[in-house]
C-alpha cells in the first residue's frame, strides 16, 4: 500500500467537497508562502503545461518527483499557472497498484502541489483520483496561489475501462472558477469526444479550459478552441501538451526539443467579434487608440480578433464604449430571434 501521511478524507470533510467554485475555498493545505506576491497583471497570463512522453517511473513518488523537476524548470518564466496530465502520478508506472492505492497515493499529490503553489505563488490544475461517498472519480483539483483548494472538475465521459476498475462519472454540468485573471474551466481526456461539458464552459463565460489527458488529441484540442472561442492549454502523458489561443491557433507546445514542458503568455485582454457589421466600427477604433490596440483579420471566416496592447485600456471598456458584442453574443441573439419568428410563424397556423 502506498503510505501518506494526508487524510483524503480529512481533507474532503473539512472543505465539504463539491464541484462547484466555492468546493474548497475555506481549506488552506499549507500555511504561509515562501515567496513574495507577484502583482497581478490581468492583461498577460503565463501558462504552463506538461508532457510526460518518455517519463517512465518505477513508483508513483517517483513520477511525482519527474513532474515536479518539469514544473521547477517553468519557474524562470514565473508561470500564472501550470496544469499537469491527467492522473499523471500513477500513470506511466511500471509496477501494477490498485485503485486504492493510487487513491491513496493521491493525499501525497496534493500536498506536494500544494506547496509547489504557495511557494511560488501559482495556481495548479491538479488531476487525481477523489473520493465522495464511497465513489471514486477521475479528477481535477484547482489549487489557487495560495496552496488552497478552489474545488474540482470530475471527468463526465469516463470509459468503459474505468467503469470496470470501479471509477464513477461525474456530474453533467462542469464548474467553472473564478481566478484573478479571468474565468477557467477544465475538461479530461476522453471528454472531448463530446461537446456538452465544452459548450457548457463557452455558456458559463469561461475564458480559458484546461485538458489534462491521456493522449495528445491533435487538432481536436485547437478545434474546441476555435469553435468556442475561448483559450485550451492541454496537459498529456504522452504526444504534445500545447497552448492554444482562442483562434485555435497553438502559442507554444512541446515537441522534439522539449518533450515535456511548455510555458506561453496567453492575453486575456481581447474578444472574438463576427466582423459584419461591427467592422463598421473599426476605422473609429483604430483612429482613437492607435498602437494601444490590435486589430486581426481571418478574412475568409469574417472574424475579427481585438486586443488591447496597454495596461491602460480594457476590452471590456472598449466594447462598451462602441456598443461591440462579442461573437457568441452575436449568435446567442440570433437564435432567440430566429426562435421568436418561428413561434410566431406557428402562432399564425
Amino acid at each position: 500500500m502506498i503510505g501518506s501521511g494526508f487524510s483524503r478524507r480529512n481533507f474532503i470533510k473539512k472543505a465539504s467537497l463539491t464541484t462547484g467554485i466555492a468546493g474548497m475555498g475555506s481549506i488552506n493545505l499549507v500555511s504561509g508562502r515562501t515567496r513574495k506576491k507577484k502583482e497581478i497583471n490581468r492583461r498577460e497570463v503565463w501558462v504552463a503545461g506538461v508532457s510526460q512522453e518518455r517519463l517512465v517511473a518505477d513508483s508513483p513518488q517517483q513520477m511525482l518527483d519527474l513532474v515536479l523537476s518539469q514544473m521547477e524548470k517553468s519557474l524562470y518564466y514565473q508561470p500564472d499557472i501550470v496544469c499537469l496530465p491527467e492522473v499523471f502520478a500513477t500513470s506511466n508506472i511500471k509496477n501494477p497498484y490498485s485503485l486504492q492505492e493510487k487513491l491513496d497515493f493521491s493525499n501525497e499529490v496534493l500536498n506536494t502541489l500544494s506547496k509547489f503553489a504557495s511557494q511560488n505563488h501559482c495556481y495548479v490544475v491538479a488531476p487525481v483520483y477523489t473520493e465522495e461517498g464511497g465513489d471514486v472519480f477521475n479528477s481535477a483539483v484547482l489549487l489557487d496561489r495560495e496552496g488552497k483548494g478552489m474545488g474540482e472538475y470530475r471527468k463526465t465521459h469516463i470509459t468503459q475501462n474505468e467503469i470496470n476498475r470501479g471509477l464513477t462519472p461525474g456530474p453533467i454540468d462542469p464548474p467553472v472558477f473564478d481566478t484573478d485573471f479571468g474565468r477557467v474551466g477544465i475538461q479530461i481526456c476522453f471528454d472531448i469526444i463530446w461537446d456538452d461539458g465544452w459548450a457548457g464552459l463557452r455558456e458559463k463565460g469561461a475564458e480559458l479550459v484546461f485538458w489534462p489527458s491521456a493522449y495528445a488529441g491533435g487538432q481536436t484540442v485547437n478545434g474546441k478552441a476555435w469553435q468556442h472561442k475561448y483559450m485550451v492549454a492541454s496537459s498529456t502523458r504522452k504526444g504534445t501538451a500545447k497552448l492554444c489561443d482562442v483562434t485555435g491557433e497553438e502559442i507554444t507546445q512541446t515537441g522534439f526539443w522539449t518533450n515535456n514542458l511548455f510555458c506561453g503568455p496567453l492575453n486575456f485582454e481581447k474578444v472574438f467579434l463576427h466582423t459584419w457589421p461591427l467592422v463598421q466600427q473599426f476605422g473609429a477604433i483604430e483612429k482613437k487608440y492607435g498602437r494601444d490596440i490590435k486589430i486581426t483579420h481571418y478574412h475568409e471566416e469574417e472574424w475579427a480578433i481585438i486586443e488591447s496592447l496597454s495596461p491602460d485600456l480594457s476590452i471590456r471598456a472598449l466594447m462598451n464604449e462602441y456598443d461591440l458584442k462579442t461573437f457568441n453574443q452575436y449568435a446567442l441573439e440570433s437564435q432567440l430571434a430566429q426562435e421568436g419568428v418561428r413561434k410566431k410563424s406557428m402562432g399564425k397556423g
